[in-house]
């Protein structure tokens, strides 16, 4: 039921009685990833507060434009556990204004199938950097089919985008996320 975006408005209907069943299961870790972060509010359920301790929420931006209308709002969110994913990554993208000690990690990746728009591996590794300056977690989860690193251009085959990636030996951790150690739904 995850798989989507959560906060869509066709899903304001069964939403709580997910909530419902996230709140029972404590032992499992849920990741919630959105785009529409501007309909958090209206979507979580009563007893909320401050986030409940197996939810990370994550926000998707792709370029600065959208990092602009999105993060602002998702800073201001009560939420336990925050993750950025830039993907897919379409520009170089400055997150400084919006990285703080609520965010726990940035993801990235570039994007898949046969239209694929560039990702260039400078962006990522700015993001990194970015990452690194406010000790936030870095994953770069996939390169995306069309490339960029040395300023070649690779096209890559969706079934080899996660191991390049990783390949790539860029990913970091400063903290033992509790989420780690659940089995993640």
């Amino acid at each position: 039921c995850l798989t989507s975006d959560f906060f869509i408005e066709e899903a304001d209907e069964w939403r709580p009685e997910v909530w419902r069943m996230i709140k029972e299961r404590s032992d499992c870790h849920f990741f919630i990833i959105t785009k529409r972060i501007n309909r958090f509010l209206h979507c979580i359920p009563d007893d909320w507060n401050d986030g409940y301790d197996n939810v990370s929420i994550a926000c998707t931006i792709e370029d600065q434009t959208q990092a602009k209308l999105r993060l602002p709002l998702f800073n201001q969110y009560p939420i336990k556990h925050k993750i950025i994913i830039c993907e897919p990554l379409l520009e170089k993208i400055n997150l400084t204004n919006y990285l703080n000690d609520s965010i726990i990690e940035i993801l990235v990746g570039g994007e898949s199938g046969p239209n694929a728009r560039i990702c260039d591996y400078e962006w990522v590794l700015d993001l990194k950097s970015q990452a690194e300056s406010f000790k936030i977690d870095f994953t770069f989860k996939q390169t995306g089919a069309n490339f960029i690193k040395n300023n070649k251009n690779y096209k890559i085959e969706r079934r080899n985008q996660l191991e390049q990636a990783k390949k790539a030996n860029i990913n970091h951790r400063y903290k033992e996320a509790a989420y780690r150690n659940k089995e993640t739904l």
